[in-house]
């Protein structure tokens, strides 16, 4: 079963998105996304390879954006230390 699958079983909202996910939801490729990611602009988990985007920061990022009726900008949701990394 996959976590997607398993989140629609118990009913709950999910906690991380694939980046494919994520990409859709926002109208773009997933590979913006990808070098979003990797240029440290975007926030995202990495397990073994694989990247993940954390529900949370999505959240956060559109909440904001209909809060203050203006553009957000990602990088405020990666920590300092990736940013910093470029």
């Amino acid at each position: 079963m996959t976590t997607s699958e398993a989140q629609q079983v118990s009913g709950s909202a999910p906690i991380f998105y694939s980046v494919g996910q994520v990409a859709r939801m926002l109208g773009m490729s997933a590979m913006t996304v990808y070098r979003a990611i990797n240029a440290g602009d975007f926030p995202a988990v990495r397990i073994r390879g694989r990247l993940i985007v954390p529900a949370r920061a999505v959240d956060e990022m559109v909440e904001a954006a209909i809060a203050t009726k203006s553009v957000v900008d990602a990088a405020g949701w990666v920590p300092e230390s990736r940013a910093v990394q470029r």
